[in-house]
């Protein structure tokens, strides 16, 4: 004879597990900068083996309708989730993009990567305009000197990054010596050992 209280305590202790799971991801979305809902939904539609609707997602998660459709409508424009369309259903249903590695390029790509080229364009503006304003140029030990070479050191650094993110954008291995002595390398010779091979 079966056990029916296992039987009935057996989906809401999986839904447990799930929700446990997705509110871990919306912590780590969240810090990364997005709305922790978006990542408790994605979780929830990358867990279930079928397509869910919106008020699917909004009963497991408990959240108004208004709520999640704002949350599928971002988690859309990251191409994070998909709609759906199901035979004999009028509602749509979305699905969960399955390759992470995938939105993660994605976001890097439209986010981090365009800041740290704006970060290195501002830089490079920065120096430009000091060594105009200082017109023969900085001797050693002059206070502009000393901003000068400050500046040159982080656009360095900006230019790390970006050739780190395209590389990670690009789905390349990467050789991580270069960091090891990078104020000795061309920045040419920085992004060629930092492009290193497609990854397989």
């Amino acid at each position: 004879m079966k056990d029916n209280s296992v039987q009935d305590t057996a989906p809401s202790q999986r839904l447990e597990t799930e929700l446990g799971v997705a509110e871990m991801i919306g912590r780590l979305m969240h810090f990364w900068g997005f709305k922790r809902p978006m990542g408790r939904a994605w979780t929830i539609l990358y867990l279930s083996p079928r397509a869910l609707s919106a008020a699917d997602l909004a009963d497991r998660l408990s959240m108004s309708a208004g709520g999640i459709s704002m949350t599928l409508s971002a988690l859309e424009k990251w191409g994070c989730v998909e709609r759906v369309w199901v035979p004999g259903e009028r509602r749509e249903y979305f699905r969960a993009e399955p390759d992470i590695w995938k939105m993660v390029q994605r976001v890097l790509a439209q986010r981090e990567l365009a800041l740290v080229r704006e970060f290195g364009e501002a830089l490079d503006r920065a120096r430009d305009a000091m060594r105009d304003a200082n017109g023969a140029g900085a001797t050693d030990g002059d206070p502009d000197a000393f901003k000068l070479d400050r500046l040159a050191r982080l656009s360095h650094l900006a230019g790390v990054g970006e050739t780190l993110l395209s590389a990670l954008v690009a789905g390349n291995t990467i050789d991580p010596t270069f960091l090891a002595y990078p104020s000795g390398r061309t920045d040419a010779e920085a992004a060629r050992h930092a492009r290193g091979k497609p990854a397989s």
